[in-house]
């Protein structure tokens, strides 16, 4: 496994405004095993739920935080 990176075992996951535009997997996720990136629209609504592996994306202060 790379140094500084997980696998994406993670099934809900708080994210934040520098983590904009967000895209499944994550930098932080190692990519080995992975499914293709897919970029997740998460600005709207709050949350996103990725379509390949079923991980839900939070977005810490909701819907607001990205209008801003």
């Amino acid at each position: 496994m790379e140094q500084g990176k997980s696998v994406n075992t993670a099934r809900r996951v708080e994210v934040s405004v520098a983590d904009l535009p967000l895209h499944c997997p994550t930098p932080a996720n190692v990519l080995w095993n992975a499914h293709p990136r897919v970029f997740l629209p998460i600005e709207q609504s709050g949350e996103a739920l990725c379509p390949y592996c079923g991980t839900l994306y939070v977005l810490q202060g909701g819907a607001r935080a990205a209008s801003h």
